[in-house]
């Protein structure tokens, strides 16, 4: 779900007042969860809030490095990338708005964001030494992860890193069956076929497609909890957001399905990090 979406503005907001959000022209019925939140006003949207994404770029040297960022969103984590001193950056996302948006972000650095797909960027060979992506790999088949993942190995100089940040399902031994449910029912409740892997199935993943992992943290699914609300948008941030709720009575329908979804599955359903290095 992607806590998909950065400095997730709603469509109007001061900072961002030409740009309308990705999927703002889709009926609530028809709109994926995150925008879905974006649209009520939500800045993180990443799986378990940006305490995750700041424990996992704690693990990542960006000072002065090349930095590429699959699928930006709106802009959160793209500020705390820019905040770290990278040397140059781009980012590659499929909505021609979100470029619109990430470039003024990044145009200190001389950066830019492009419009392509995370699996086929176009980019050099080799020219990153940090790549960055969250809360777009659980929304894709185990074709789809490889391929992206595949894409960021070959962007990556050797023993360069490739930080993640997705929806996690847990123990590790969680049963099939179960499996099968969340994946279900979270499709249903957030509009994309989400396919979210335990700690030792993402680890696997990364490793067979040539990294070596030094890193991973999880955090309990808080994307709808007050307690991570207040910590990730502050008191104001949750205010603006309820008020949006009460008056968006659609928004307000699909904001509970995915409520209902998180609290059915409780502590199986996790967001995952890792820090993992190109061999």
């Amino acid at each position: 779900m992607s806590e998909h979406t950065k400095d997730e503005r709603t469509a109007g907001a001061a900072d961002i007042p030409s740009v309308r959000l990705p999927q703002a022209d889709r009926d609530a019925e028809h709109m994926q969860g995150h925008w879905v939140l974006a649209q009520l006003g939500k800045h993180v949207l990443r799986p378990v809030g940006e305490r995750l994404t700041k424990r996992m770029l704690a693990q990542v040297t960006i000072a002065g490095r090349r930095a590429v960022e699959f699928a930006p969103g709106l802009g959160r984590t793209t500020r705390l990338i820019m905040e770290a001193g990278p040397a140059s950056y781009v980012g590659v996302d499929r909505d021609e708005r979100v470029v619109d948006i990430i470039r003024p972000l990044v145009a200190s650095v001389g950066g830019t964001c492009v419009q392509a797909d995370a699996a086929q960027t176009g980019l050099p060979d080799s020219s990153a030494d940090v790549v960055i992506g969250e809360a777009m790999l659980t929304m894709q088949s185990e074709r789809g992860k490889r391929a992206i993942i595949g894409e960021a190995h070959r962007l990556l100089a050797p023993g360069g890193l490739y930080a993640i940040h997705e929806m996690g399902l847990a123990p590790d031994d969680l049963d099939e069956s179960v499996k099968d449910a969340i994946r279900k029912d979270l499709a249903r409740a957030i509009k994309v076929n989400a396919r979210p892997l335990t700690e030792a199935e993402w680890r696997e993943l990364l490793e067979s497609a040539g990294f070596d992992v030094l890193w991973s943290g999880s955090e309990p699914m808080a994307l709808l909890k007050m307690r991570r609300n207040l910590a990730d948008e502050g008191v104001a941030g949750v205010l603006r957001i309820m008020r949006n709720v009460l008056t968006h009575r659609d928004l307000r329908a699909r904001v509970m399905q995915m409520r209902r979804v998180f609290n059915t599955y409780g502590d199986a359903l996790t967001g995952v990090a890792f820090v993992a290095r190109r061999r």
